[in-house]
């Protein structure tokens, strides 16, 4: 029988929800806070557990905390089961590892459902590797193989238009996978201005390197649209790429790939006039998130982000946009950019 530990401190949702769950065959044990319910699972390795955030002596942050230090219990799927509805507590609670959330009031029906999603997932990760050998698995698996594993480990968020990823300074709690929309990452100078230094599309990883420095992130990352962001535990991604060599394979191209993009970008705005900067900006644009079966490339972006990418003012970019729609090479029309004569842009940063 699947053993869930239940912590609660509001007595009647902990005896509802109890009730409830061993009403489905589960075997429940239940916890009035988070000291006693760390020491509870401590006792009974349970196989899931479901924890409030607002509680006496330790509150839910403060379990999961806990439960990520214990070797024990680090890899039980945990699921917060919360008031708190706000994007930014959801984020934090995932980013330190929660596998899910339920939010108050909730039906059985969610409550039941979650709690199946959560043991089918661990049970279908065990299965595999039981399946194929965990040391075997490990080193015999494709460069395919490997990404799809590595992105089938998180949970997947919605992220709306200009919502900001991580932030410069902070450190690195998950690894980060696009499954839709686009975003971008930059940094801030000084005197405030911001350089947009790398673009992101569905399949690319956003805050690898500051997990693999183990550093604070270097650079901020935002959403340019609504977007499907997984979320990959620290713990799952370090261990996945030390027992894959597929999987640390694939960084290693990603790491080299992204320098060579860099150096690039660097001679761009150090030795290109402003019309080629503006030019070889569309052109990274439409390389990036043009489709192979696309025959026009349009792309949605702001005149700010694109004048920091170009590392020029808004207003500047804004005159060689409009000297571009002039010749021919564009179109534009509120946000939008419409490539007309990819040639011809090429030619001018040739």
């Amino acid at each position: 029988m699947v053993k869930i530990l239940l912590i609660e401190d509001n007595e009647e949702i902990l005896e509802n929800t109890a009730e409830i769950l061993r009403l489905a065959n589960y075997e429940v044990t239940t916890a009035k806070n988070g000291k006693s319910g760390y020491e509870q699972a401590l006792k009974s390795s349970p196989d899931l557990i479901i924890c409030d955030i607002m509680m006496p002596e330790l509150d839910g942050y403060g379990f999961l905390y806990l439960m990520n230090k214990n070797e024990q219990l680090q890899k039980t799927p945990f699921i917060f089961l919360t008031a708190k509805t706000n994007r930014e507590d959801l984020r934090k609670g995932m980013e330190m590892g929660a596998d899910d959330y339920i939010t108050k009031p909730f039906t059985e029906l969610e409550l039941l459902n979650a709690i199946e999603t959560r043991l089918q997932k661990i049970n279908h990760y065990r299965d595999n590797a039981f399946t194929k050998g965990e040391n075997l698995s490990f080193n015999q698996i494709n460069d395919k193989e490997s990404i799809a594993l590595l992105t089938d480990s998180g949970d997947i968020m919605n992220y709306p238009k200009n919502q900001q990823v991580y932030s410069e300074g902070d450190y690195p709690r998950c690894l980060y996978y696009i499954h839709s929309g686009k975003a971008r990452a930059y940094r801030t100078s000084d005197s405030g201005k911001e350089l947009t230094t790398t673009l992101y599309k569905p399949g690319d990883f956003l805050g690898y390197k500051a997990l693999l420095g183990e550093t604070t992130y270097k650079e901020s990352t935002e959403t340019l649209e609504n977007s499907e962001i997984g979320i990959i535990k620290k713990e799952k991604f370090n261990q996945l790429i030390y027992e894959h060599k597929a999987i640390a394979r694939q960084f290693v191209k990603i790491l080299a790939n992204n320098i060579t993009e860099k150096e690039d970008q660097l001679i761009d705005l150090a030795y290109y006039s402003l019309r080629k900067r503006v030019a070889n900006t569309i052109l990274r644009l439409l390389k990036k998130y043009k489709a192979e079966n696309q025959d026009e490339f349009t792309i949605h972006i702001s005149r700010e982000n694109m004048a920091q990418m170009a590392g020029t003012a808004t207003e500047s970019l804004i005159r060689t946009l409009s000297d571009f729609k002039n010749e021919n090479l564009i179109e534009t029309k509120a946000g939008m950019v419409k490539v007309l004569d990819k040639e011809k842009l090429q030619q001018m940063v040739n």
